[in-house]
Protein backbone atom coordinates (compact mmCIF):
# COMPACT_ATOMS: atom_id res chain seq x y z
CA UNK A 1 0.00 0.00 0.00
CA UNK A 2 1.26 3.30 -1.21
CA UNK A 3 2.21 5.91 1.68
CA UNK A 4 -0.89 8.26 0.13
CA UNK A 5 -3.48 6.20 1.78
CA UNK A 6 -6.86 7.35 1.68
CA UNK A 7 -9.11 6.85 4.49
CA UNK A 8 -12.65 6.47 4.03
CA UNK A 9 -15.05 9.19 5.00
CA UNK A 10 -16.93 9.10 7.71
CA UNK A 11 -18.65 11.02 11.16
CA UNK A 12 -17.28 12.56 13.68
CA UNK A 13 -18.17 13.82 16.99
CA UNK A 14 -16.73 16.59 19.33
CA UNK A 15 -18.32 14.56 22.26
CA UNK A 16 -16.07 11.86 24.04
CA UNK A 17 -18.45 8.43 23.15
CA UNK A 18 -21.04 10.67 21.39
CA UNK A 19 -21.00 8.02 18.46
CA UNK A 20 -21.14 5.35 20.96
CA UNK A 21 -24.08 6.61 22.13
CA UNK A 22 -25.81 7.00 19.01
CA UNK A 23 -25.29 3.31 18.16
CA UNK A 24 -26.27 2.52 21.73
CA UNK A 25 -29.60 4.10 21.27
CA UNK A 26 -30.21 2.82 17.91
CA UNK A 27 -27.06 0.58 16.37
CA UNK A 28 -29.82 0.20 12.63
CA UNK A 29 -30.56 3.47 12.56
CA UNK A 30 -26.93 4.72 12.56
CA UNK A 31 -25.93 2.29 10.53
CA UNK A 32 -28.65 3.63 7.67
CA UNK A 33 -27.42 7.16 8.25
CA UNK A 34 -23.75 6.13 7.95
CA UNK A 35 -24.31 4.65 4.81
CA UNK A 36 -26.72 7.10 2.99
CA UNK A 37 -24.43 9.87 3.95
CA UNK A 38 -20.81 8.73 3.36
CA UNK A 39 -21.70 6.23 0.58
CA UNK A 40 -20.33 2.48 0.07
CA UNK A 41 -17.27 2.79 2.41
CA UNK A 42 -17.57 4.84 4.97
CA UNK A 43 -15.32 5.27 8.58
CA UNK A 44 -16.34 5.76 12.24
CA UNK A 45 -14.68 5.25 15.44
CA UNK A 46 -16.73 2.89 17.99
CA UNK A 47 -14.77 3.67 21.25
CA UNK A 48 -11.13 2.46 20.63
CA UNK A 49 -11.99 0.54 17.72
CA UNK A 50 -12.20 2.09 13.67
CA UNK A 51 -14.87 0.48 11.85
CA UNK A 52 -15.34 0.78 8.56
CA UNK A 53 -19.17 -0.01 7.02
CA UNK A 54 -19.56 -1.95 3.52
CA UNK A 55 -22.47 -1.51 1.27
CA UNK A 56 -21.13 -2.73 -2.01
CA UNK A 57 -22.23 -6.04 -2.90
CA UNK A 58 -18.65 -6.83 -4.80
CA UNK A 59 -16.50 -5.27 -1.92
CA UNK A 60 -18.87 -8.18 0.38
CA UNK A 61 -17.99 -10.69 -1.82
CA UNK A 62 -14.17 -9.47 -1.49
CA UNK A 63 -14.79 -9.71 2.31
CA UNK A 64 -17.07 -12.70 2.80
CA UNK A 65 -14.92 -14.79 -0.06
CA UNK A 66 -12.41 -13.73 -2.68
CA UNK A 67 -10.00 -12.32 -0.12
CA UNK A 68 -11.34 -13.93 3.14
CA UNK A 69 -8.37 -15.19 3.86
CA UNK A 70 -7.34 -11.44 4.80
CA UNK A 71 -10.19 -11.46 7.88
CA UNK A 72 -11.20 -13.12 10.78
CA UNK A 73 -14.29 -12.50 13.43
CA UNK A 74 -14.98 -9.49 14.71
CA UNK A 75 -15.24 -8.29 18.22
CA UNK A 76 -18.79 -9.43 18.66
CA UNK A 77 -18.16 -12.48 18.27
CA UNK A 78 -15.13 -12.69 20.04
CA UNK A 79 -17.65 -11.22 22.71
CA UNK A 80 -19.89 -13.63 22.03
CA UNK A 81 -17.08 -16.37 22.87
CA UNK A 82 -18.17 -15.92 26.59
CA UNK A 83 -21.10 -17.74 26.16
CA UNK A 84 -20.61 -20.54 22.96
CA UNK A 85 -16.41 -21.05 23.95
CA UNK A 86 -14.62 -21.90 20.20
CA UNK A 87 -17.68 -23.55 18.22
CA UNK A 88 -17.85 -23.28 14.55
CA UNK A 89 -19.71 -19.65 15.00
CA UNK A 90 -16.40 -18.14 16.80
CA UNK A 91 -13.57 -20.41 15.91
CA UNK A 92 -11.08 -19.47 13.69
CA UNK A 93 -8.50 -20.78 11.51
CA UNK A 94 -7.62 -24.57 11.39
CA UNK A 95 -9.60 -24.94 14.20
CA UNK A 96 -12.74 -24.22 12.47
CA UNK A 97 -11.85 -26.05 9.65
CA UNK A 98 -11.57 -29.29 11.52
CA UNK A 99 -14.42 -28.82 13.59
CA UNK A 100 -16.93 -27.93 10.19
CA UNK A 101 -15.36 -31.07 8.60
CA UNK A 102 -16.18 -32.97 12.05
CA UNK A 103 -19.78 -31.35 12.07
CA UNK A 104 -20.41 -31.01 8.24
CA UNK A 105 -22.09 -35.10 7.93
CA UNK A 106 -24.48 -34.19 10.38
CA UNK A 107 -25.92 -31.30 8.24
CA UNK A 108 -25.99 -33.56 5.35
CA UNK A 109 -28.89 -32.64 3.23
CA UNK A 110 -30.44 -36.63 3.52
CA UNK A 111 -29.95 -36.29 7.52
CA UNK A 112 -31.51 -33.00 7.43
CA UNK A 113 -34.84 -34.60 5.48
CA UNK A 114 -34.85 -37.38 8.12
CA UNK A 115 -36.04 -34.37 10.78
CA UNK A 116 -38.89 -33.09 8.92
CA UNK A 117 -41.45 -35.34 10.59
CA UNK A 118 -40.17 -33.73 13.95
CA UNK A 119 -40.52 -30.71 13.03
CA UNK A 120 -43.98 -30.47 11.64
CA UNK A 121 -44.73 -32.57 14.67
CA UNK A 122 -44.16 -29.98 16.82
CA UNK A 123 -45.48 -27.11 15.21
CA UNK A 124 -49.32 -29.41 15.11
CA UNK A 125 -47.94 -29.76 19.28
CA UNK A 126 -47.45 -26.38 19.94
CA UNK A 127 -50.47 -24.83 17.78
CA UNK A 128 -52.46 -27.51 18.84
CA UNK A 129 -52.74 -25.21 22.22
CA UNK A 130 -53.95 -22.26 20.16
CA UNK A 131 -57.53 -21.15 21.16
CA UNK A 132 -59.47 -19.37 18.20
CA UNK A 133 -59.41 -15.48 19.64
CA UNK A 134 -57.19 -15.60 21.83
CA UNK A 135 -53.95 -13.38 22.09
CA UNK A 136 -50.59 -14.43 22.73
CA UNK A 137 -46.59 -13.49 21.87
CA UNK A 138 -45.75 -15.06 18.46
CA UNK A 139 -41.74 -14.63 19.09
CA UNK A 140 -42.35 -16.72 22.64
CA UNK A 141 -44.38 -18.87 20.52
CA UNK A 142 -41.83 -19.49 17.66
CA UNK A 143 -38.90 -19.63 20.32
CA UNK A 144 -40.94 -22.37 22.31
CA UNK A 145 -41.41 -24.04 18.91
CA UNK A 146 -37.63 -24.10 17.38
CA UNK A 147 -36.21 -24.81 20.59
CA UNK A 148 -38.33 -27.95 20.85
CA UNK A 149 -37.34 -29.23 17.81
CA UNK A 150 -34.10 -28.28 18.27
CA UNK A 151 -34.24 -30.69 21.22
CA UNK A 152 -36.23 -33.17 19.08
CA UNK A 153 -33.80 -33.13 15.96
CA UNK A 154 -30.41 -32.55 17.14
CA UNK A 155 -30.44 -33.38 21.14
CA UNK A 156 -32.96 -36.10 20.80
CA UNK A 157 -34.34 -34.39 24.32
CA UNK A 158 -37.71 -33.32 24.77
CA UNK A 159 -36.97 -29.46 26.52
CA UNK A 160 -40.88 -27.96 26.21
CA UNK A 161 -40.43 -28.43 30.19
CA UNK A 162 -37.49 -25.75 30.08
CA UNK A 163 -38.46 -23.19 27.01
CA UNK A 164 -39.64 -20.52 29.30
CA UNK A 165 -36.72 -20.96 31.50
CA UNK A 166 -33.86 -21.35 28.84
CA UNK A 167 -35.42 -18.59 26.86
CA UNK A 168 -35.28 -16.02 29.38
CA UNK A 169 -31.74 -17.04 29.64
CA UNK A 170 -31.15 -16.89 26.02
CA UNK A 171 -32.33 -13.15 26.03
CA UNK A 172 -29.76 -12.18 29.46
CA UNK A 173 -27.38 -13.80 27.80
CA UNK A 174 -27.70 -12.05 24.25
CA UNK A 175 -28.10 -8.70 26.12
CA UNK A 176 -25.02 -9.14 28.53
CA UNK A 177 -23.01 -9.98 25.03
CA UNK A 178 -24.73 -6.78 23.46
CA UNK A 179 -23.47 -4.88 26.36
CA UNK A 180 -20.22 -5.93 26.62
CA UNK A 181 -19.20 -5.13 23.12
CA UNK A 182 -19.82 -1.51 23.96
CA UNK A 183 -16.81 0.71 25.26
CA UNK A 184 -16.44 -0.18 28.74
CA UNK A 185 -18.50 -2.84 28.54
CA UNK A 186 -15.66 -5.50 29.84
CA UNK A 187 -15.51 -3.59 32.89
CA UNK A 188 -19.26 -3.88 33.60
CA UNK A 189 -19.00 -7.19 33.37
CA UNK A 190 -16.74 -7.46 36.37
CA UNK A 191 -18.69 -4.98 38.51
CA UNK A 192 -21.30 -6.44 41.06
CA UNK A 193 -24.41 -4.74 39.37
CA UNK A 194 -27.90 -6.66 39.07
CA UNK A 195 -27.80 -6.83 35.41
CA UNK A 196 -23.87 -8.48 35.29
CA UNK A 197 -25.36 -10.83 37.75
CA UNK A 198 -28.36 -11.47 35.77
CA UNK A 199 -26.11 -12.14 32.78
CA UNK A 200 -23.52 -14.29 34.25
CA UNK A 201 -26.41 -16.61 35.89
CA UNK A 202 -27.89 -16.90 32.26
CA UNK A 203 -24.89 -18.24 31.14
CA UNK A 204 -24.27 -20.75 33.80
CA UNK A 205 -28.07 -22.01 33.15
CA UNK A 206 -27.27 -22.45 29.63
CA UNK A 207 -24.36 -24.33 30.40
CA UNK A 208 -26.01 -26.63 33.04
CA UNK A 209 -28.58 -27.19 29.94
CA UNK A 210 -26.05 -28.25 27.44
CA UNK A 211 -23.61 -30.70 30.54
CA UNK A 212 -27.09 -31.79 31.38
CA UNK A 213 -27.54 -33.40 27.67
CA UNK A 214 -24.25 -34.29 27.81
CA UNK A 215 -24.30 -36.19 30.77
CA UNK A 216 -27.54 -37.82 30.03
CA UNK A 217 -25.98 -39.19 26.39
CA UNK A 218 -22.97 -40.11 27.92
CA UNK A 219 -25.21 -42.51 30.21
CA UNK A 220 -27.39 -43.74 27.91
CA UNK A 221 -24.18 -44.81 26.32
CA UNK A 222 -24.34 -42.69 23.15
CA UNK A 223 -24.13 -44.44 19.44
CA UNK A 224 -27.42 -42.36 18.60
CA UNK A 225 -28.04 -40.54 15.21
CA UNK A 226 -29.15 -37.33 16.74
CA UNK A 227 -26.45 -34.13 16.98
CA UNK A 228 -24.88 -34.56 20.59
CA UNK A 229 -24.41 -38.56 20.03
CA UNK A 230 -22.46 -37.63 16.74
CA UNK A 231 -20.24 -34.95 18.19
CA UNK A 232 -19.61 -37.59 21.11
CA UNK A 233 -18.65 -39.99 18.44
CA UNK A 234 -16.93 -37.80 16.03
CA UNK A 235 -13.88 -38.60 14.32
CA UNK A 236 -11.84 -36.88 12.29
CA UNK A 237 -11.69 -38.27 8.73
CA UNK A 238 -7.86 -37.30 8.36
CA UNK A 239 -6.98 -39.78 11.16
CA UNK A 240 -6.90 -36.69 14.25
CA UNK A 241 -8.42 -37.12 17.10
CA UNK A 242 -12.46 -36.11 17.60
CA UNK A 243 -13.38 -33.55 19.65
CA UNK A 244 -12.39 -32.80 23.30
CA UNK A 245 -14.99 -32.33 26.02
CA UNK A 246 -14.58 -29.09 25.94
CA UNK A 247 -15.01 -28.51 22.07
CA UNK A 248 -18.38 -30.71 22.62
CA UNK A 249 -19.66 -28.67 24.95
CA UNK A 250 -18.55 -25.72 22.68
CA UNK A 251 -20.21 -26.84 19.46
CA UNK A 252 -23.49 -27.86 21.16
CA UNK A 253 -23.98 -25.01 22.78
CA UNK A 254 -23.08 -23.11 19.44
CA UNK A 255 -25.53 -25.07 17.59
CA UNK A 256 -28.30 -25.27 20.75
CA UNK A 257 -28.36 -21.66 20.31
CA UNK A 258 -28.15 -20.66 17.25
CA UNK A 259 -30.40 -23.55 15.82
CA UNK A 260 -33.74 -21.95 17.47
CA UNK A 261 -33.01 -18.20 18.01
CA UNK A 262 -32.23 -17.44 14.40
CA UNK A 263 -35.16 -19.19 13.16
CA UNK A 264 -37.64 -18.05 16.09
CA UNK A 265 -36.89 -14.65 14.73
CA UNK A 266 -37.37 -15.27 11.46
CA UNK A 267 -40.25 -16.75 11.73
CA UNK A 268 -41.81 -14.06 13.68
CA UNK A 269 -41.19 -11.32 11.46
CA UNK A 270 -42.86 -13.22 8.37
CA UNK A 271 -46.08 -13.47 10.45
CA UNK A 272 -45.75 -9.67 10.76
CA UNK A 273 -45.18 -9.45 7.23
CA UNK A 274 -47.85 -11.87 6.36
CA UNK A 275 -50.49 -9.48 9.04
CA UNK A 276 -49.76 -6.74 6.98
CA UNK A 277 -49.63 -8.10 3.59
CA UNK A 278 -52.92 -10.20 3.55
CA UNK A 279 -52.52 -10.38 0.02
CA UNK A 280 -49.53 -12.45 -0.01
CA UNK A 281 -51.04 -14.42 2.83
CA UNK A 282 -54.19 -15.11 0.42
CA UNK A 283 -51.45 -16.57 -2.30
CA UNK A 284 -49.73 -18.11 0.02
CA UNK A 285 -52.61 -20.00 1.50
CA UNK A 286 -53.48 -20.87 -2.14
CA UNK A 287 -50.34 -22.46 -2.86
CA UNK A 288 -50.40 -24.41 0.52
CA UNK A 289 -54.20 -25.62 -0.48
CA UNK A 290 -53.22 -26.62 -4.23
CA UNK A 291 -49.59 -28.69 -2.77
CA UNK A 292 -50.49 -29.85 0.51
CA UNK A 293 -53.84 -30.30 0.02
CA UNK A 294 -55.91 -32.19 3.04
CA UNK A 295 -52.64 -33.68 3.58
CA UNK A 296 -50.06 -33.18 6.70
CA UNK A 297 -47.23 -31.27 5.42
CA UNK A 298 -43.90 -33.53 4.47
CA UNK A 299 -40.82 -32.96 3.64
CA UNK A 300 -41.88 -34.20 0.36
CA UNK A 301 -44.18 -31.01 -0.77
CA UNK A 302 -41.29 -29.12 -0.36
CA UNK A 303 -40.18 -28.98 -3.99
CA UNK A 304 -43.34 -27.41 -5.22
CA UNK A 305 -43.96 -24.97 -2.65
CA UNK A 306 -42.44 -22.48 -4.08
CA UNK A 307 -44.07 -19.10 -3.66
CA UNK A 308 -43.41 -20.42 0.69
CA UNK A 309 -39.63 -20.37 0.08
CA UNK A 310 -39.86 -17.06 -1.93
CA UNK A 311 -42.27 -15.21 1.09
CA UNK A 312 -39.50 -16.78 3.47
CA UNK A 313 -36.67 -15.14 1.40
CA UNK A 314 -38.51 -11.87 1.53
CA UNK A 315 -38.75 -11.92 5.33
CA UNK A 316 -34.75 -12.85 5.53
CA UNK A 317 -34.66 -9.91 2.94
CA UNK A 318 -36.38 -7.11 5.05
CA UNK A 319 -35.59 -8.25 8.71
CA UNK A 320 -32.51 -10.73 8.29
CA UNK A 321 -31.96 -12.30 12.27
CA UNK A 322 -27.94 -11.89 11.54
CA UNK A 323 -28.57 -8.33 10.79
CA UNK A 324 -25.01 -7.21 11.03
CA UNK A 325 -21.52 -9.29 10.60
CA UNK A 326 -17.96 -8.08 11.71
CA UNK A 327 -14.71 -9.41 10.62
CA UNK A 328 -11.08 -7.96 11.97
CA UNK A 329 -8.55 -6.95 8.93
CA UNK A 330 -5.09 -9.02 9.38
CA UNK A 331 -2.93 -6.98 7.29
CA UNK A 332 -3.49 -3.64 5.39
CA UNK A 333 -6.06 -3.98 2.74
CA UNK A 334 -7.36 -1.64 -0.11
CA UNK A 335 -11.58 -1.90 -0.33
CA UNK A 336 -13.19 0.48 -3.06
CA UNK A 337 -10.13 2.29 -3.31
CA UNK A 338 -9.43 3.08 0.08
CA UNK A 339 -7.36 1.98 2.85
CA UNK A 340 -8.19 -0.17 5.21
CA UNK A 341 -5.21 -0.85 7.69
CA UNK A 342 -4.25 -3.98 9.53
CA UNK A 343 -6.85 -4.31 12.74
CA UNK A 344 -9.47 -2.19 11.06
CA UNK A 345 -13.05 -3.73 12.10
CA UNK A 346 -15.31 -4.28 8.47
CA UNK A 347 -18.64 -3.93 9.31
CA UNK A 348 -21.35 -5.71 6.64
CA UNK A 349 -25.00 -5.22 7.67
CA UNK A 350 -27.68 -7.64 5.50
CA UNK A 351 -29.85 -5.16 7.12
CA UNK A 352 -28.38 -2.56 5.25
CA UNK A 353 -27.70 -3.46 1.66
CA UNK A 354 -31.19 -5.57 2.11
CA UNK A 355 -32.75 -2.68 1.90
CA UNK A 356 -30.84 -0.47 -0.40
CA UNK A 357 -33.18 0.84 -3.59
CA UNK A 358 -29.84 0.30 -6.03
CA UNK A 359 -30.17 -3.31 -5.44
CA UNK A 360 -33.45 -3.69 -4.70
CA UNK A 361 -36.64 -1.74 -6.66
CA UNK A 362 -38.62 -0.46 -3.60
CA UNK A 363 -36.91 -1.68 -1.42
CA UNK A 364 -39.47 -1.16 1.78
CA UNK A 365 -41.80 -2.87 0.47
CA UNK A 366 -42.70 -7.11 1.10
CA UNK A 367 -42.71 -8.68 -2.58
CA UNK A 368 -42.27 -12.22 -2.77
CA UNK A 369 -42.49 -12.06 -6.35
CA UNK A 370 -39.11 -10.49 -6.44
CA UNK A 371 -37.42 -14.15 -5.37
CA UNK A 372 -39.01 -15.34 -8.58
CA UNK A 373 -36.42 -17.72 -11.11
CA UNK A 374 -36.60 -14.90 -13.49
CA UNK A 375 -36.54 -12.04 -10.93
CA UNK A 376 -34.13 -13.11 -9.08
CA UNK A 377 -31.88 -14.61 -12.04
CA UNK A 378 -29.78 -11.08 -12.32
CA UNK A 379 -29.15 -10.23 -9.04
CA UNK A 380 -25.46 -9.36 -7.91
CA UNK A 381 -23.87 -11.77 -5.76
CA UNK A 382 -23.75 -10.67 -1.74
CA UNK A 383 -26.61 -8.04 -2.73
CA UNK A 384 -27.99 -10.75 0.01
CA UNK A 385 -26.38 -12.60 2.31
CA UNK A 386 -28.52 -13.51 5.49
CA UNK A 387 -26.28 -16.40 6.28
CA UNK A 388 -23.30 -15.18 5.76
CA UNK A 389 -20.92 -16.63 2.74
CA UNK A 390 -17.69 -18.03 1.87
CA UNK A 391 -16.32 -20.82 4.11
CA UNK A 392 -17.78 -19.08 6.86
CA UNK A 393 -21.21 -19.63 5.42
CA UNK A 394 -23.10 -21.06 7.75
CA UNK A 395 -23.12 -24.67 8.28
CA UNK A 396 -27.00 -25.05 9.31
CA UNK A 397 -28.80 -23.03 6.58
CA UNK A 398 -30.11 -25.96 4.74
CA UNK A 399 -31.73 -27.01 8.36
CA UNK A 400 -32.89 -23.57 9.55
CA UNK A 401 -34.38 -22.76 6.00
CA UNK A 402 -36.23 -26.39 5.94
CA UNK A 403 -37.77 -25.92 9.04
CA UNK A 404 -38.59 -22.35 8.65
CA UNK A 405 -40.72 -23.42 5.48
CA UNK A 406 -42.46 -26.67 6.99
CA UNK A 407 -43.51 -24.91 10.15
CA UNK A 408 -44.87 -21.47 8.00
CA UNK A 409 -46.48 -24.39 5.91
CA UNK A 410 -47.91 -26.15 8.52
CA UNK A 411 -49.19 -23.09 10.74
CA UNK A 412 -50.51 -21.04 7.90
CA UNK A 413 -52.91 -23.69 6.68
CA UNK A 414 -54.59 -23.44 9.75
CA UNK A 415 -53.66 -20.36 11.06
CA UNK A 416 -54.36 -16.44 10.82
CA UNK A 417 -52.25 -14.01 13.04
CA UNK A 418 -52.88 -10.45 12.94
CA UNK A 419 -50.72 -7.81 15.18
CA UNK A 420 -52.43 -6.13 18.39
CA UNK A 421 -51.64 -2.99 17.41
CA UNK A 422 -51.75 -1.44 14.10
CA UNK A 423 -48.88 0.28 14.89
CA UNK A 424 -45.32 -1.05 13.18
CA UNK A 425 -42.82 -3.27 14.83
CA UNK A 426 -40.18 -1.76 16.65
CA UNK A 427 -36.60 -3.47 16.62
CA UNK A 428 -34.31 -4.79 19.56
CA UNK A 429 -31.00 -5.29 17.44
CA UNK A 430 -28.78 -7.27 19.72
CA UNK A 431 -26.84 -10.22 18.45
CA UNK A 432 -29.92 -10.94 16.27
CA UNK A 433 -32.83 -8.39 15.23
CA UNK A 434 -35.30 -9.52 17.63
CA UNK A 435 -38.71 -7.32 17.71
CA UNK A 436 -38.32 -5.30 20.63
CA UNK A 437 -41.68 -5.51 22.37
CA UNK A 438 -42.14 -9.16 21.55
CA UNK A 439 -45.02 -9.76 18.64
CA UNK A 440 -48.64 -9.93 20.35
CA UNK A 441 -50.47 -11.28 18.12
CA UNK A 442 -54.66 -12.29 18.08
CA UNK A 443 -55.08 -15.61 16.48
CA UNK A 444 -58.21 -16.99 14.49
CA UNK A 445 -58.37 -20.41 13.42
CA UNK A 446 -58.60 -21.10 9.61
CA UNK A 447 -62.21 -22.54 8.64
Amino acid sequence: MTTERRLPPGPRSNVPGGLAYRFWRDPVRALVDIANEYGDVSRFEFGPYDQVLLNDPELIQQVLVTDQRSFMKGRALQVAKRVLGEGLLTSEGELHLRQRRLIQPIFHRKRIADYGEAMVESAEQITGRWQSGSRLDVHAEMARLTLTIVGRTLFDADLQGEARQIGAALTEALEGVNRIVYPGGSLWERLPLPSARRYHTAVRTLEATIYGLIDQRRRNGGGGSDLLSMLLDAKDENGGPGMSDRQVRDEAMTLFIAGHETTAVLLTWTWYLLARNPHVETKLREELDAVVGADEVSVDHLPRLTYTEQVLNESLRLYPPAWVIGRRALVDVELGGYAVPRGTIVVLSPYVTQRDGRWFAEPGRFDPERWSTEAHANRLASAFFPFGGGTRLCIGEAFARMEAKLVLATIARRWSLRPVSARPAELLPRVTLRPKHGMPMSLTARG
